[in-house]
């Protein structure tokens, strides 16, 4: 089903585009409303469900906005925890900074955005506060901070994330950008997918947050849609920051940055580190054709505690998000199939070496890596996830005599995903065909009896 962002939502909408500049939304007004069923307040006729708070009520729920209820601050302004007096809710407030890089035509293209679309892996916006020069934005409160905060600078008794969560977190976000490019009419180019913009909620469920940057994509003919260039350094698609031209490959860009900071541990800009290693994706271009290197791709922290086969796919998918010419990234479409694969696939860190997912006593797996030894490489082993989410897809990638390097995985991904979709049709056809005869034998039927 496809989400038709439509100008049907009364005064309130109205009001919003002309601010926001979303014209092509109001094109679509005689088209109604409809939206994914992905919550219990979705419907046919469902309308713009963000309430309206006065300052007075978010200052209360804030404790008036204390430093004790500072959750963290950015160039947009500062985000409280609160709690609402009305409801009891718990609930996260972005106070924007009247000074800072959210105007109001960011603040209003939120609301926007947020009120109209719903999945499962977009923040869900509660509200926001128009009163005065005052802009706030009230969301859900997401429990387990941003992705960055599990990421990056951790604290000496935090434990990283493990492998599955890493996969689950990623399969999880490109699922999000898939609802914005694939299900929203039209597309949605959400421009600033970075590690601190995507909220982990219970379980580390991933959600997508500040839509400020969000842009309509381009309808018709159209390859691509100009704007100047915004975004963060580092996760910025090259020709977009080159030329304007914003593309929904622009976020599968970015979202390959991502998806490269949770396998190696690695800010997508490091000052910190030497030269040659301070852009993460500089850094690990030069390594993805070296299977002698792989294993430098992955995050110390893990110690080894990954699928060294999960490894090389994963490495695969990212290297074609982050290819230079857009036209050669795959769709996120793509993107969430290989990944649901991988989410689904739970690793087990305490399977005993020489018994795990690569090699499992396979003569020929050992052959192929050309050592003829036990030894296991990133130890443990890959089982089926039986109540994880994903595809369940089996991909032929178990035992057969391939290079395991991502060029190679990304050949066997894309060959295996066409034989999905034809198996797919044929079932698709069959079960008309199956139908037709029934129908004409019902016609019989009753046409002996009549």
């Amino acid at each position: 089903m496809r989400v038709i962002l439509s100008g049907t939502h009364g005064s309130v909408l109205a009001f919003l585009m002309d601010f926001a500049g979303a014209d092509r939304l109001r094109s679509r007004g005689n088209t109604g409303s409809r939206r994914e069923s992905s919550g219990p307040n979705d419907g046919p006729d469902a309308s713009i469900a963000a309430q309206t708070f006065t300052f007075r009520e978010l200052a209360a729920a804030t404790k008036n906005f204390r430093s004790e209820s500072l959750l963290g601050e950015g160039g947009f302004g500062r985000v409280y925890k609160g709690r609402l007096e009305s409801t009891g809710q718990v609930v996260a407030v972005k106070q924007l900074d009247r000074n800072g890089l959210q105007g109001n035509r960011e603040f209003l293209v939120e609301v926007l955005m947020l009120s109209l679309l719903h999945h499962p892996n977009l923040v869900n916006l509660t509200g926001y506060c128009a009163d005065g020069d005052q802009r706030l934005l009230v969301y859900a409160f997401m429990p387990l901070g941003s992705l960055e905060d599990h990421l990056h600078d951790l604290p000496s008794d935090k434990e990283p994330l493990d492998w599955n969560t890493r996969m689950k977190i990623a399969a999880g976000a490109a699922k999000g950008l898939e609802y914005l490019h694939d299900k929203a009419n039209p597309p949605v180019i959400y421009r600033d997918f970075k590690s601190s913009n995507i909220l982990l909620d219970e379980g580390f469920h991933p959600k997508l947050s500040d839509f400020g940057l969000a842009k309509l994509g381009p309808v018709g003919d159209k390859s691509h849609v100009s704007t100047r260039v915004m975004g963060t350094y580092g996760y910025c698609a090259p020709e977009y920051a080159m030329t304007g031209q914003l593309t929904v490959k622009s976020d599968v860009y970015s979202f390959g940055v991502v998806f490269l900071e949770l396998i190696t541990g690695r800010k997508a800009i490091d000052s910190t580190r030497a030269h040659g290693e301070q852009n993460l994706v500089t850094w690990a271009r030069p390594m993805f054709n070296d299977r002698r290197k792989f294993s430098k791709l992955a995050d110390p922290r893990l110690q080894g505690r990954y699928p060294m086969r999960g490894l090389y796919q994963a490495l695969a998918v990212a290297s074609m998000c982050i290819q230079e010419q857009a036209a050669t990234r795959p769709l996120i479409g793509d993107v969430v199939t290989a990944l649901s694969y991988l989410a689904n696939q739970a690793y087990d860190p305490n399977a005993t070496p020489g018994h795990g997912y690569r090699g499992s006593g396979d003569k020929n797996e050992r052959r192929n890596r050309g050592g003829g030894t036990d030894r296991e490489e990133g130890g443990g082993r890959l089982v089926k996830n039986e109540e994880g989410g994903g595809s369940g897809r089996k991909w032929d990638l178990e035992g057969s005599e391939r290079d395991d390097s991502p060029r190679e995985t990304v050949k066997v991904l894309n060959r295996d995903l066409e034989r999905e979709r034809a198996v797919a049709e044929a079932k698709m056809w069959g079960e008309n065909w199956r139908e037709k005869r029934r129908q004409s034998a019902q016609g019989s039927f009753d046409g002996a009896n009549g």
